[in-house]
Order: C-alpha cells, then sequence, then structure tokens
C-alpha cells in the first residue's frame, strides 16, 4: 500500500478501489495494521473487530469486481461503541454492559454494512455518552493525538481520536450536547451533527432520546457529505426519524459563498472565551469574508440559560432511559444478591460510574413530586425560547458562525473533580441540541499549539448548506490537512 494512503479522501479512495489500483482488503489491512501499532497508547478502540473487518472487506471486493459496489463500498469505518453491532460487544463505555453481546445492527451500523464498508471497530467513549472529556469511560480516558496528556473531548472521543490519527478514515458519533462538535474541534478534524430525526437512533444506547443525535466524522466536510447521506433517512423503526428525502449533499459542495449571511452571535464572543481562540475563529470569519460573505451581528438572548435547561432536561431523559439497565435481563449483576431489591441496588450500584450516578440523581431529582413544575417543566419552557431565538436569527442570516468550545483540549484529570467546569465547555454546542438544529465543526487553526474548530450552525434539515460552507473554506485553507506529527506515515509503514 502508498504510505501516504491516509491522506487521501473517500472520493479517491473510491476511485482507487473503483480502478483496482488496490482492494478493499488491502486498504482494510492497512488500518487494522495502524490500529495495531498506534492504539495502545491512544485508546481509541475498546473492540477491534478485525476478523469481520476483512470478510466485509472481500464481499466489497466481490461487488466491486461485479460492477454492483456503491461509491462507499470497501472504504473501512470505526463506529462509536453506543450503536449496536450484531455478534460484537456493545458497551457504551460502561461496566454495566462489558459483558453485552449485541444481538441486532443498529439502523446506521445495518444501512452502511449494506454497501459492504468493513468495521474496523468500535471506538471508546464515555460511559453512557455522559462527558465532555472522555474520561468517564469504564475502558480509560482517551488521549488527544495532538497531545497525549490532553483530552480528546467527549462523549465522542474514541472515534475523533482515531480520526485525527488516521487510524481509520471516517468514523460515526453521536452528539447529545456537543458530543460530536466538542471532540471535532480538540482534535482537529470535521464532525457534523445533523438535525434531529435526519439519522435514526434505531439500535443506538440512549441517554436523552429527544437530543440524541448520531453524526460523522472525516477530514474533510467533502467526506462528511458522502458518509452522512449514506447514514441518513427514515426509519419506521424509530417515532422520531423524520420523512423527508435525502438530498446529494456532495451536488452543491461548490456552490459560491458570495451573497452568504453569517449572523455572529454577540454572546459568544463574550467573557468565558479564550483570547487565542477568539483569535483563530475571528481569522476564520475573515476568510468568510474574502470568499465573498457578509457578517451580521446577531443575538441569541437566552444562550445563558442553555447549560441549566439541558442539565435539567438531559438527566430527566438519562433518569428514565437509563432505568432498563437493572442486572435482570442483560448487562451486569451483582454475585449472589440476597433479594431483588438488593439486585437491583448493587448490579447499578457496582457497574455504574459517578459521572452517571450523578446525572440519574439529578434527572430523578428534577422528576420527582413537588419538583418536575419548578424544574422540568421550566426547562422545557426555556427550550422552546432557545428554538425561538434562533428562528428569530434565521430569518436573518443563512448561518450562524461562532467557536465549538470555549478552550483549547485541556489536560487529563484537570476537570476532573470540577463538574460544574466541565459542563461550561459545552456553553456554545448546548442550544443546538435543544433547538434540534443541526451543526458542525471545522478546523481553524491552532491557538497554544492545539487545534481550534470554527462552528456552523444551520437551520433545520440544511445540512447540504452547512457542507456547502464548510467545504468552500476548506478549498481555501489547509488547515483540515493538518495531521499529528506522530501519526504522520513513517517510510517503514506500508
Amino acid at each position: 500500500m502508498d504510505n501516504q494512503m491516509i491522506n487521501k479522501s473517500l472520493a479517491e479512495l473510491s476511485v482507487g478501489l473503483q480502478s483496482g489500483k488496490f482492494s478493499s482488503v488491502e486498504l482494510t489491512q492497512f488500518y487494522l495494521d495502524r490500529i495495531a501499532s498506534h492504539d495502545s497508547e491512544l485508546n481509541a478502540f475498546i473492540t477491534v473487530t478485525a476478523e469481520q473487518a476483512l470478510a466485509t472487506a472481500k464481499t466489497a471486493d466481490e461487488k466491486i469486481a461485479s460492477g454492483s459496489a456503491s461509491g462507499l463500498t470497501g472504504i473501512p469505518l470505526a463506529h462509536k461503541d453506543i450503536f449496536c453491532t450484531d455478534g460484537v460487544k456493545t458497551s457504551a463505555g460502561s461496566k454495566m454492559l462489558d459483558n453485552f453481546i449485541a444481538p441486532y445492527n443498529a439502523t446506521v451500523v445495518e444501512k452502511l454494512k449494506s454497501i459492504s464498508m468493513p468495521m474496523l471497530g468500535k471506538t471508546n467513549m464515555d460511559e453512557f455518552a455522559m462527558g465532555s472529556s472522555n474520561e468517564n469511560s469504564y475502558y480509560g480516558a482517551v488521549k488527544n493525538p495532538w497531545d497525549l496528556d490532553r483530552v480528546p473531548g467527549g462523549s465522542s472521543g474514541g472515534s475523533a481520536a482515531a480520526v485525527a490519527a488516521k487510524l481509520a478514515p471516517i468514523a460515526t458519533g453521536t452528539d447529545t450536547g456537543g458530543s460530536i462538535r466538542q471532540p471535532a474541534s480538540l482534535t482537529g478534524i470535521t464532525g457534523i451533527k445533523p438535525t434531529y430525526g435526519r439519522v435514526s437512533r434505531f439500535g443506538m444506547i440512549a441517554y436523552a432520546s429527544s437530543l440524541d443525535q448520531g453524526g460523522v466524522f472525516a477530514s474533510s466536510a467533502a467526506d462528511s457529505a458522502l458518509l452522512l447521506e449514506a447514514m441518513s433517512g427514515f426509519d419506521a423503526k424509530d417515532s422520531t426519524s423524520v420523512d423527508i428525502p435525502v438530498p446529494d449533499f456532495s451536488t452543491t459542495l461548490n456552490d459560491s459563498l458570495k451573497g452568504l449571511k453569517i449572523g455572529l452571535p454577540k454572546e459568544y464572543f463574550e467573557e468565558g472565551l479564550n483570547s487565542e481562540v477568539a483569535k483563530v475563529i475571528e481569522a476564520a470569519i475573515e476568510e468568510y469574508k474574502k470568499l465573498g460573505a457578509e457578517i451580521v451581528e446577531v443575538s441569541l438572548p437566552n444562550t445563558h440559560l442553555a447549560i441549566p435547561a439541558y442539565y435539567v432536561i438531559a438527566p430527566a431523559e438519562a433518569s428514565s432511559n437509563l432505568s432498563r439497565f437493572d442486572g435482570v435481563r442483560y448487562g451486569y449483576r451483582c454475585e449472589d444478591p440476597v433479594d431483588l431489591t438488593d439486585m437491583y441496588m448493587r448490579s447499578r450500584g457496582d457497574a455504574f460510574g459517578r459521572e452517571v450516578k450523578r446525572r440519574i440523581m439529578t434527572g430523578t431529582y428534577a422528576l420527582s413530586a413537588g419538583y418536575y413544575d419548578a424544574y422540568y417543566l421550566k426547562a422545557q419552557k426555556i427550550r422552546r425560547l432557545i428554538s425561538e431565538d434562533f428562528q428569530k436569527v434565521f430569518e436573518k442570516v443563512d448561518v450562524i458562525m461562532g467557536p465549538v468550545a470555549p478552550e483549547t483540549a485541556f489536560k487529563i484529570g484537570e476537570k476532573s473533580d470540577d463538574p460544574i467546569s466541565m459542563y461550561l465547555s459545552d456553553i456554545y454546542t448546548i442550544a443546538l441540541n435543544l433547538a434540534g438544529l443541526p451543526g458542525m465543526s471545522v478546523p481553524a487553526g491552532f491557538a497554544n499549539n492545539m487545534p481550534v474548530g470554527l462552528q456552523i450552525i444551520g437551520n433545520a434539515f440544511t445540512e447540504g448548506k452547512m457542507l456547502n460552507v464548510a467545504h468552500q473554506y476548506q478549498q481555501a485553507t489547509d488547515w483540515h490537512k493538518q495531521t499529528p506529527s506522530k501519526y504522520a506515515v513513517s517510510e517503514g509503514e506500508k
């Protein structure tokens, strides 16, 4: 294999496969070798599925030879370990599901398997997707490929680290309050959270059902467009799936940005944003001016209420969703329980981590008699106000831009004992999930030698416009082409 394979786009890999320059088996083995060489220090994968990946790759090569392949056939990927995978452990990063072998595929997994995309493995994550640093995993913290002493972001940190270190060309993730965009920003890759309902949640282990949404990690907007299209679409098995056509996201990538109106919320540039991060975002905005965009200052006045509203609604839904993990039907069960109550208490007490317990308790309290109106109902009213803020702004602009996170990747352990500080790292991302809107992170530069992402926010079901806006920026800059030097391919790696 060409040792520059890791720098090729999905379109280039597809051409190479279709032309016979290399096979899917060779390409898949190339990435499996990289995982074997580098993942021991990154801890990006919980499970590596080499045998299954190579079997799918062989099927892909047969499809390519017979002329029945699609554009992504034969290209390997990694799945966040929150998507159920038939016959493969699906842990959600928790001791609770350390022994759980999923009996079926999530719709996202099934869609990509049906076009013979080899699954390299399942990536590490914050337990049940609860976290902003990937330190809450039962399997240990994931390391940031740019600095192994720093976090990659969470909860989809394993997928982000795998793509950033070129252990996989693309990966899936989920975003409940920023869990695709924030790790994409902190690891210097492209990540997109589509509109709520665009991608099926069937087979995706639930954290907060009204907020969770599957999405994509890739090196570029062009690559993201291809995988997002393949993942999207109506699913009768998901009651929140929206039955609207899925556009060909690639066809509008090269549309001109002349006359594009970009809204800059003043609330995103106030106290709390690191000054070096702010400079990177401002430089990116200047680049958009050169591309013909018009900048409009806007206001999202309820932004400061997003975190308190989220940390009532999400834990409340988690309290309900995680009640199923009781030691009865599947998952961890304590040894020698004396009665049913003892089994419930010890199974949950032993198998849930500290952050998961904290959120379950918070959510149960918010839903309890006497507090439901004061907390949960009030939070839902604030959610409506936040959504209305966005709709007013989208009457004036095409997209909204700003930072993804207030700072670059922090050191592992730095915020472990300060959950409030950890929660504040999602200040710019959470509001989108409350409003159900799409958003993405695009590499925009470096601050303090660590990557910084620019956040692009669109109105509902305008992923095509967002990808176009991101792609044009990536045509004018090369931030998305930067790779941590430690994970560049060595001369001996073939």
